[in-house]
């Protein structure tokens, strides 16, 4: 069995539903120890975060990545249990297969033969993993890690997601930026009362009928090279006590932007509520921003590297892409450092029975090593 093969079998076991990492980082930790990193775990909160570096001074590519999973929905459903790996037909079955304990499992053998092989090479090489990537927060996964490394002047130049990037095979398109997300929470104030008398009542509903038809037929930005236009959604609505007779007194919304470079988050929130304001809608809008959009720029030092070893080991001309949701990129990229995401087919990612390619999860570890050697050898 391969180094890799066996490593990802180890830590699918593991049932690491956010935020438990169930002593995934604690066993990476001592294997890259093993090896000469110096190995750092920063628990913020209920959340691992494990930080290994290996070498000295010079440039700092890192490998980012989680050990947390989504939960797997009734386990009946899956054809073997979800903790349990299982190859079948040369596809590898388990929680986290994809998404991202193959990755996480490539990332550390990579570097394992990397510093085995270059035990005095250039620069830093670094290894971030956090147990707080799937849930609903983020607030003491890496998000919080960058602030710390902001406060002890940690300066990352190049960094390596290893999210399910590809779509049909291995290689096949690499994410080179992120939009940005600003969710708000909409509520809505009226004044509860009978249907039948309208004229002692005040529809939130009605009242915000019309700033919401603006709102959705808005057109934010016309996006740019690298990204589409901006898009708003409402992903839920409610209001109403459940009784037909009832005019209701609150409304709650839910919106969302997902955000290019050629829009500003204080820029979205100030035209919403010019929209609301505009329509006498009485509210309350509390706003979250989870990241801001970051972009790799076409020419950057690691985005070509990147796309040449796609080019190289895996045969393809790698679509070049921003697309998708966010990743913990979005908190590494404003520290500096240029981020590119590689990773496994995604096509079962938070499904039931997910599962990777053995062939493609045994071909991963070499893209890695090739990207350090070529920046670090």
């Amino acid at each position: 069995m391969s180094a890799v093969l066996d490593l990802t079998l180890d830590l699918i076991r593991r049932r690491s539903v956010t935020p438990d990492d169930a002593g995934c980082q604690a066993m990476l930790g001592e294997r890259l120890g093993r090896v000469g990193f110096k190995v750092e775990h920063l628990r913020f909160g209920e959340v691992d975060n494990l930080w290994a570096t290996h070498g000295d001074g010079g440039p700092l590519l890192v490998f980012l990545g989680h050990t947390d999973v989504v939960p797997t929905g009734p386990e009946a459903d899956w054809r073997s249990p979800p903790f349990e790996p299982e190859i079948r037909d040369g596809l590898l079955y388990g929680r986290g297969a994809a998404d991202m304990k193959g990755s996480v499992a490539a990332m550390a053998v990579a570097l394992e033969q990397f510093v085995l092989a270059h035990p005095g090479h250039k620069g830093r090489v670094g290894f971030l993993m956090t147990s707080d990537e799937e849930g609903p927060t983020n607030l003491d996964g890496v998000r919080r890690v960058a602030a710390h490394f902001r406060e002890t002047c940690e300066r990352i130049d190049w960094c390596v997601v290893g999210e399910p990037s590809s779509k049909s095979r291995l290689g096949d398109l690499i994410r080179v930026g992120r939009r940005g997300s600003l969710s708000g929470t909409l509520d809505v104030h009226g004044v509860q009362g009978h249907v039948a008398y309208p004229e002692k009542a005040k529809n939130p509903i009605h009242a915000l009928a019309p700033a919401l038809a603006e709102l959705t037929a808005e057109r934010w930005d016309e996006g740019n090279a690298d990204f589409p236009p901006t898009s708003f959604q409402v992903s839920n609505i409610h209001a109403g006590t459940g009784a037909t007779n009832v005019i209701p007194g609150a409304l709650q919304a839910l919106i969302n932007f997902r955000f290019s470079t050629a829009s500003r988050a204080d820029d979205l929130r100030a035209r919403v509520h010019a929209v609301l304001d505009r329509h006498g809608v009485d509210y309350d809008l509390a706003w979250n921003l989870s990241g801001e959009p970051f972009l790799s720029l076409s020419g950057g030092v690691l985005r070509s590297t990147v796309v040449q070893v796609c080019r190289d080991l895996c045969g393809v001309e790698p679509e070049q892409s921003t697309g998708g949701g966010t990743s913990d990129g979005r908190f590494i990229a404003p520290l500096g450092a240029e981020v590119v995401e590689l990773g496994p087919v995604n096509a079962t990612i938070h499904k039931v029975d997910e599962c990777v390619a053995v062939a493609d999860l045994e071909k991963l570890p070499a893209l890695y090593y090739a990207i350090c050697e070529r920046l670090l050898a």
